[in-house]
Parts: structure tokens; C-alpha cells; sequence
């Protein structure tokens, strides 16, 4: 599905911070076919957005703090990103990166939820966010994983107004209908030491097939190939620098 305009509240941008941006790239290329830019602004220091054909789905950019981990981020698109960050600290969370402007693309805030997890909030100039989203190559699904439901619920609906579907075995968050990520509960199924965490799904053409190329390319399969009651089939991998992330067919939208 093509995106005309983001959606306040919704997923708009996913970013890649690796501490091998060459090998990533090449990993990335492989499994889904993005191709790369690199911004040949020095201010962006080898910031790259990555694309499926013509379509902008995402960015990829080294390290920029001593033992900061591999890992995706999310962000949620914001009209205002200096009241969402009021709201964060207001309902319990806490800024990583207090609001700042970023070369003219937008202006962001980094952030950490009740429960930990960190996800970030994106106010659009230059750089509106992803072209399209669940098809094959581009974001379909995001989720967290968190070992305190409860708080997260009242505080991501604080913050940006989600909609909350509980089941007996998921909660999904929504906006005006359009259900776009999901919660699970970490209860006893993590070690301890695994901090909760937002994760990216990116749809995909076939599952199995790609979950096996990922495992070629170098990925650890954490979860094989799935069918997933009411839901798609789905896998969750972990690229060779150790970014956790999902994949899902693709599926049509409604």
C-alpha cells in the first residue's frame, strides 16, 4: 500500500543502526532487494535510505554511541514532535534524545517507554517517511515486547491516541480502524537480561523461502515459519550483526 500522507500516531519510519553498515547493506540487498543511497551530505555521515524499486522504505546508519547495540527502531509519526515528547514524560517514559532538528528531514525525539523499550517519534520536513508499506521488501508490522502490558497500554494510548484490541493470546494497537502493530507479554519466555524491545516485521512474498535465505545469508532463525491463528505466517530472525527483526507475507489490504 502506497503512503499519501503519514498518519499521526502511526508507524512512519524504520532505521537501521549497525556496527557494519557494508555488511548489512549486503545482507539486506540479498534477502529483500533494497537498494541503497548513501545522502552525500557530510552533516549525514554516511546516512542511507533504502529503497524497494523507487520506494523510499526505510534508512540504515552506523553507531553513534560507545555499546550502543545492533538493532531496528521504530518511528511513529508526529505532528508535533516536542508535545508528543511532553506527553512521553507526562504518562512515565523517559527522552533519550530530547527534540532536536535533523538536517532539515524533520525533527525527532528518541525515547524510552515505562517498560523500556525505546522507539522514537518523527515529525516530517523534507523526509515524509516510508513510500509503502506492506509489500514485499517494505514494513507490514511492528510490535513490542514488554514485560509490563498494563503500563503499556495506558501509555502508548496517552501518547498517541492508539486503539487497543485485546485477545486471548495478543493485543493489537490500531488507529481509526487499521490495526498496525501488536504487544506480546514477555512473562517467563525471555531470559531476563533481554530488555523489551520494539521489533519491525517487513512483508515478504514467501515465509519459508525467505526465512531460509536469510539463514544462507548468515541470519539465526528464532522462530521458524509459522502460521499464526487469524494471522499470517510469519518468522523472526536475527541479521548476522545480531538486529532482531520479522517477517510476514505480504497480505492484501482491506
Amino acid at each position: 500500500m502506497k503512503l499519501t500522507e503519514p498518519h499521526p500516531g502511526a508507524p512512519c519510519w524504520v532505521e537501521l543502526s549497525t556496527k557494519d553498515p557494508v555488511a548489512s547493506k549486503a545482507f539486506y540487498h540479498e534477502l529483500f532487494g533494497w537498494r541503497t543511497e548513501v545522502v552525500p551530505d557530510e552533516q549525514a555521515m554516511g546516512y542511507t535510505r533504502l529503497y524497494v524499486g523507487d520506494q523510499l522504505v526505510g534508512g540504515l546508519v552506523g553507531l553513534m554511541e560507545p555499546g550502543q547495540p545492533t538493532a531496528w527502531n521504530i518511528s511513529f509519526h508526529s505532528t508535533d514532535v516536542d508535545a508528543t515528547a511532553g506527553r512521553i514524560t507526562d504518562a512515565g517514559g523517559a527522552l533519550i534524545v530530547a527534540p532536536m532538528d535533523a538536517l532539515g528531514w524533520g525533527r525527532f525525539t528518541v525515547a524510552r517507554d515505562p517498560g523500556g523499550a525505546v522507539f522514537s517519534a518523527w515529525q516530517p520536513g523534507t523526509l515524509r517517511g516510508c513510500d509503502v508499506v506492506n509489500e514485499p521488501g517494505a514494513l507490514g508490522w511492528v510490535e513490542l515486547a514488554t514485560r509490563g502490558p498494563e503500563d503499556a497500554v495506558a501509555f502508548y494510548t496517552r501518547v498517541f491516541g492508539w486503539s487497543v484490541t485485546t485477545g486471548e493470546m495478543y493485543t493489537q494497537f490500531g488507529l481509526d480502524g487499521r490495526d498496525f502493530g501488536g504487544m506480546m507479554d514477555m512473562a517467563d519466555q525471555f531470559p531476563a537480561e533481554v530488555p523489551p524491545y520494539w521489533m519491525p516485521y517487513f512483508a515478504v512474498a514467501d515465509v519459508d523461502l525467505s526465512a531460509e535465505r536469510a539463514a544462507l545469508l548468515g541470519a539465526t532463525v528464532t522462530l521458524p515459519p509459522t502460521d499464526v491463528p487469524d494471522g499470517p505466517r510469519l518468522a523472526v530472525l536475527r541479521d548476522p550483526q545480531g538486529a532482531a527483526f520479522g517477517i510476514h507475507v505480504a497480505y492484501p489490504e482491506s
